[in-house]
């Protein structure tokens, strides 16, 4: 922890204005649409393994998680949490019209648009359920980390919050969105293959987190540790 910060709390840090914090949120939230819109739908094989290819994105936004909670503390990563959860709703909800809505005669695109957009409903449920949780693991466990390591040792729990955030995700989506469709141990499989990909991700994105917490850190002025904050993801701005 930089000696040039000024050291809040979580009250303190969620009443703050930042000059950077809706940047950042703004990212969050395009990164979470975009890495479901586009990544979600298309299986790739490099190398003989195959992964959905939306697993190369999506954990970016637990990256950018990370640092909303690190650079901002809690209860501001919470607002970012709901944003991209009322987004991934909208998203639902508009994808699930404009699929319904009947094409125009000579429209030949139908088919290859709910190929693309028309996600059954137990993904839809699986994939707002599980990034609701654990994205909410993971900013929980970062901010306990944080105070426990003194603000020491980022990368500890960038890693570690990610290790729990994406178990939680994986555990609740794999099972929603495909147990039943596929077999048990096809689910099973691809839920660790994917949950261990992800913590790899991040453990390798290591670098660029501590630049942009850095950056961020620099720019802002101060070091939120997360002491006196309710932990509630329901908890109310004035109370926490």
């Amino acid at each position: 922890m930089s000696t040039n910060l000024a050291q809040l709390d979580g009250v303190a840090g969620a009443r703050r204005h930042f000059r950077y914090f809706d940047y950042v949120m703004a990212a969050f939230v395009a990164i979470l649409l975009l890495s479901n819109l586009i990544g979600a739908s298309k299986l790739a094989t490099l190398g003989g393994f195959t992964f959905g290819a939306g697993i190369l994105f999506f954990p970016v936004s637990y990256v950018i998680g990370d640092v909303l909670t690190e650079v901002y503390g809690y209860a501001n990563a919470r607002r970012c949490v709901w944003m991209g959860f009322a987004a991934m709703l909208f998203m639902a909800f508009m994808s699930y019209v404009v699929v319904a809505m009947p094409p125009a005669a000579g429209w030949e695109g139908q088919a290859a648009y709910e190929s693309v957009f028309g996600s059954t409903w137990r993904i839809v449920a699986a994939s707002v359920i599980a990034f609701w949780a654990g994205e909410f693991v993971n900013s929980f466990v970062l901010a306990k980390m944080k105070i426990w390591t003194k603000g020491k040792a980022l990368w500890s729990r960038t890693i570690g919050s990610t290790f729990f955030g994406q178990a939680v995700d994986s555990l609740i989506f794999y099972p929603i969105a495909f147990l039943g469709i596929w077999t048990t141990e096809q689910v099973l499989t691809v839920m660790v293959t994917n949950w261990l990909l992800k913590v790899l991700w991040e453990a390798l994105l290591t670098p660029v987190t501590y630049a942009v917490v850095g950056w961020l850190k620099r720019r802002e002025g101060v070091e939120v540790f997360d002491e006196g904050t309710d932990f509630s993801p329901f908890a109310k701005a004035k109370s926490v």
